[in-house]
């Protein structure tokens, strides 16, 4: 049976949820990840206005989990592409290895990436299960709110299916419970980059990887629409996440910044942090020692 659906968290201990909504911009992974340790510190040092949510897509990228291993990599990871960007996969998408929980996944455009930057002990949730299962809530509601799609969980697993496509991976750390990392939903982006690897660690056999604009198209009386434009899909889908995020956090969501105002001022704040050692390539197996 499906894990049950987290409560709201405790409504006497609810924060200022600030969004930077930069959701209709295509964002560097290595700045994203700059701007994410920037505000776990504001968000650790009170001066933050309480939790914060940045929400935007990515430009292609492969990551790695902390732990994550590359035998789910269907490329090498020193293959260069013939355009010689330092993409790796065929697509011009670096790969690097980050600090998040999960195994390797694909970003970009056309993917909404919400980083919910959330003070879980302010809201009495030191709960990494808690926490992990509410992500998987916003998605479900958003896609069902957002899209008039019914998507559930599975046993074992995390993440958020509609059928057997999964629509949204989910990678998450937390440091003196202040989160960071998180979600990513398919919304309208290509799906033929996740052909290059075995997105999540997950086998085939279990499931493939899908979006919200090919779901929507399936729906009986929809098969073969275009629908709407990518762009009004996004931001429907972007509107869907903040509200499902507000009530499944009991966070009020302030739209804070957005766009080239939230860009500048999030690297403002990562200059000030200066985090030590971004994400990196992952490292080649050294050779044995001599006999």
């Amino acid at each position: 049976s499906p894990s049950p659906s987290p409560s709201p968290s405790p409504s006497g201990s609810r924060a200022l949820g600030v969004l930077y909504d930069l959701h209709a911009s295509e964002v560097e992974y290595e700045a994203a990840w700059r701007w994410q340790h920037a505000l776990v510190r504001e968000v650790q040092e009170g001066r933050a206005g309480g939790s914060c949510l940045l929400l935007l897509q990515h430009r292609p990228v492969y990551t790695l989990g902390t732990g994550s291993t590359t035998a789910h990599l269907r490329f090498t990871p020193d293959d260069d592409d013939d355009d010689d960007d330092g993409g790796v996969g065929g697509v011009g998408a670096p790969l690097l290895r980050t600090e998040r929980g999960g195994e390797v996944t694909f970003h970009g455009p056309g993917q909404l990436v919400m980083y919910p930057i959330v003070d879980l002990r302010a809201l009495g949730r030191e709960d990494l299960h808690w926490y992990m299962r509410a992500l998987e809530e916003v998605v479900i509601r958003a896609l069902r709110e957002g899209a008039g799609l019914r998507a559930h969980r599975r046993d074992g697993l995390t993440g958020v299916w509609c059928g057997e496509a999964k629509l949204a991976a989910m990678g998450v750390r937390v440091r003196r419970w202040v989160s960071f990392h998180g979600l990513a939903l398919n919304v309208v982006n290509d799906l033929a980059p996740f052909d290059r690897i075995v997105p999540c660690g997950i086998p085939a056999h279990q499931g493939r990887v899908g979006s919200v604009q090919r779901q929507l198209r399936l729906l009986p009386g929809h098969e073969g629409d275009e629908g709407e434009g990518d762009a009004a899909l996004v931001r429907r889908m972007r509107g869907a996440l903040v509200q499902a995020f507000g009530e499944v956090f009991g966070l009020p969501v302030v739209e804070g910044r957005t766009a080239l105002g939230g860009a500048e001022h999030l690297e403002q704040l990562a200059r000030r942090h200066e985090p030590q050692r971004p994400p990196q390539p992952p490292q080649p197996p050294q050779p044995p020692p001599p006999p």
